[in-house]
């Protein structure tokens, strides 16, 4: 796909101003301000919020308490491992976390939980696709693009209206 034909807007949520970026279809990156990488638009990607709209109205529903899943056209990359990981995560109901061995079963591979944090750390799409219910086995918070204050905050507010 030619970068052209990529678009990218902000979102100032409640937790921190978020980068989104995609295709006219698809979304395909939700990047937090507080993340350890910086992420910035592109130069040959466009500034169109016209076509995030679902997807900021999502967000800030979900934010709002008002949402509990997203109907939002999105894009996985990665490898097919790291896509099956993250369509499991992806199944995680809202109010609840899973841990990743809980993942490396669901995924019949139940030896392979540290190859499921490792694909959990790259989900380009925090929040839709849940990464922040995934937990340590014990129950402790692990890591989080956003920061773990952030991976708490979120899990905070979806026990407040869970």
């Amino acid at each position: 796909m030619p970068m052209s034909d990529y678009y990218y807007c902000f979102y100032q949520s409640p937790i921190g101003k978020l980068l989104l970026a995609g295709d006219a279809n698809h979304l395909h990156l939700i990047h937090f301000e507080t993340s350890k990488t910086n992420l910035a638009p592109h130069s040959d990607w466009q500034l169109k919020p016209e076509i995030f709209r679902h997807a900021i109205e999502q967000l800030a529903e979900y934010f709002a308490g008002q949402r509990k899943t997203f109907s939002i056209p999105y894009m996985l990359c990665g490898t097919d491992f790291q896509k099956t990981v993250l369509q499991q995560v992806a199944k995680i109901a809202y109010g609840k976390t899973a841990a990743y061995s809980d993942i490396a079963q669901q995924i019949n591979n139940p030896k392979a939980v540290r190859a499921v944090g490792m694909a959990n750390a790259t989900n380009a799409l925090p929040i839709i696709v849940p990464c922040h219910r995934v937990i340590g086995k014990n129950g402790v918070l692990t890591g989080f693009a956003g920061g773990l204050p952030l991976k708490q905050q979120l899990l905070d507010l979806e026990a407040q209206f869970s």
